[in-house]
């Protein structure tokens, strides 16, 4: 994978609105993606509160395409589908629109650098997101571009047949079928990170990432703007400085901005809900049933009405050090992987043990160190450079709890890992 070049010399960086002429090397664009499906996920959650906020303009804001669901017809009432449904999450690394951010030689194409797969349950209890890591090796099928090879990097469905090909080939790898999908642009985690006001993250021990400029000491900081793009799209700095372990690191992101959009201080706030909708919408496709209007406040309502503690976040069961068409990327865990999409086809919520944050499991460090049950506080700055010492306190990873007697069991899968959207969490730092 490409990266940025030294550039330890930079003067200090402070957060804000990205600037234009910032990420201008095709390396740091192909990396900058960071948890941008995420983004759109967080405006869903949001999204039952501005769901009468200029629905019309919002809505207009909205572009559209077409994946093989749409082809059967306006959706029903989303408490129809049997077993939940499933919402497809794309990031693109297209420049196209992109205020020429990320111009250069070798601009062209898009990746799908972020693949996340939301599972809402049937009961409307409990979510499930899992992230797919952009290297990880999958059989790609036959798409309008091109493609139809037994094992490539996932990102590269994008650059084959847009969101349609990028669905398709998810739901062969988990089959699940996708009743929406939804793809969100670069600006888009800028626009939502400003939006909030900033997401406040947690790191354990100091970031030192000389390739993507991040350079965090342990403690609390206030991310926005292209701050926030570069915590994200970080991966020498976290974990064991593989891909893996930047998705961990993007969970205690996106953790933390599920519970600033989900706080009275945001929900109360018609300002700050408008700008999140505007951040959001103006960033977005969404496939053409994901479009109607009762559709998007229907899931919006369930998602955010669904308890934090009952939004989980995993990783795609996968390691590296493989060898062949695995070597220097992500090879499926398929046995593990067999067991999670068993447990969501089943509808039933997943849990998580005591291993899902430590790397006990696949080789892989994940990236995150749990903290206390007790919010961090931020030193209040504008600068990312700012922080408070963070004093960790591990925790025992919460787990669903019951509703009742037609809820389905907990799955609790072994060598699983992630985070619920409760879980207070720290990125996991090192010195790339």
């Amino acid at each position: 994978m490409s990266e940025l070049r030294d550039r330890s010399n930079r003067a200090p960086k402070v957060s804000g609105v990205v600037r234009h002429g910032r990420l201008k090397k095709s390396g740091a664009w192909k990396t900058a993606l960071g948890l941008i499906g995420g983004t759109l996920a967080v405006a869903l959650i949001a999204g039952a509160s501005i769901a009468g906020i200029a629905a019309a303009q919002l809505q207009s804001n909205i572009k559209t395409t077409k994946i093989a669901a749409d082809i059967q017809g306006p959706p029903p009432n989303i408490a129809s589908f049997s077993g939940g449904f499933n919402i497809l999450l794309v990031g693109s690394d297209t420049r196209a629109g992109q205020g020429g951010i990320g111009a250069g030689p070798g601009s062209g194409g898009a990746l799908n650098d972020v693949t996340m797969l939301m599972h809402v349950a049937q009961d409307q209890k409990s979510a499930t997101v899992v992230s797919i890591p952009r290297d990880m090796i999958v059989p790609i099928p036959k798409c309008a571009n091109g493609g139809g090879a037994a094992g490539l990097p996932i990102n590269s469905t994008l650059s084959y047949g847009g969101l349609a090909c990028t669905v398709l080939t998810v739901q062969n790898l988990t089959g699940l079928q996708i009743q929406f999908a939804g793809l969100i642009t670069f600006l888009g985690v800028a626009a939502m990170s400003n939006a909030v006001g900033g997401v406040d993250v947690c790191v354990s021990s100091a970031i030192s990432d000389p390739y993507t400029q991040t350079y965090l000491s342990a403690g609390v900081h206030t991310l926005s703007g292209l701050d926030a793009l570069e915590f994200l799209r970080s991966r020498h700095g976290v974990g064991d400085g593989s891909d893996l372990g930047r998705i961990g690191s993007q969970q205690v992101f996106l953790s933390a901005l599920v519970r600033k959009i989900k706080s009275n201080d945001t929900l109360t706030n018609f300002s700050k809900l408008y700008a999140i909708a505007q951040a959001a919408t103006q960033n977005i496709t969404l496939s053409e049933n994901f479009t109607h209007l009762d559709t998007l406040v229907s899931v919006a309502l369930v998602l955010k009405n669904i308890p934090l503690e009952n939004i989980v976040f995993v990783q795609y069961p996968g390691k590296t050090g493989g060898t062949g068409i695995y070597s220097g990327k992500v090879q499926p865990q398929t046995a593990i992987a067999n067991q999670l999409f068993a447990a969501i086809k089943a509808d039933q919520p997943i849990g998580l043990d005591a291993n899902a944050l430590d790397g006990a499991h696949g080789g892989s460090t994940l990236g995150t160190a749990p903290v206390g049950a007790a919010t961090p506080t931020p030193t209040p700055t504008k600068k990312a450079s700012s922080t408070k010492s963070a004093t960790p306190t591990p925790t025992p990873t919460a787990t669903l709890p019951g509703a009742g007697e037609t809820t389905p069991p907990t799955a609790v899968i072994p060598g699983l890992k992630g985070q619920s959207a409760a879980q207070y969490t720290c990125s996991a730092g090192r010195n790339g």
